[in-house]
């Protein structure tokens, strides 16, 4: 019988219960000292080329991350997990890397629930890490 004592997750019969929906944040940072050493090594021109193609890669990556873990294929999705870790560590994306890092780690260890939670920390921090990439470049302009 459902009695109206919050402290033990009670609700009185015919009220309606509200579900908060959590919408996680976290910064991420982009290592502009990395940027800089890429540009100084081989120039504006190949640089803004090498940055466009490792951010193209990125965003595939991520997708493919997605689709493999929605079709259950963990040996492929741990791969393309492997790849984002370097071609984010090339443009200094290191939450991203980092976070790679821990999907693999979910699915060597065979954490289903972590995987899940991390797959999804993974997709939040790519998307504010391209767009981080997007809003630097735009400064410069």
């Amino acid at each position: 019988m459902p009695h109206n004592d919050p402290s033990r997750g009670g609700f009185i019969k015919g009220e309606k219960m509200q579900v908060q929906q959590l919408r996680p944040t976290e910064g991420v940072a982009v290592d502009q000292d990395r940027l800089g050493a890429l540009y100084a090594e081989v120039g504006a021109a190949e640089a803004e080329e090498a940055l466009c193609r490792a951010m193209e890669d990125i965003a595939k990556r991520m997708t493919q991350c997605d689709s493999y873990y929605r079709a259950g294929k963990l040996k492929p999705l741990r791969g393309t997990a492997r790849g984002l870790i370097k071609t984010a560590d090339a443009i200094g994306m290191h939450s991203l890397s980092r976070v790679a890092g821990d999907v693999t780690d979910c699915i060597d260890r065979m954490d289903e629930v972590a995987l899940t939670a991390t797959l999804s920390r993974l997709i939040r921090i790519g998307e504010r890490s391209l767009i981080a990439i997007w809003d630097l470049q735009d400064a410069k302009t």
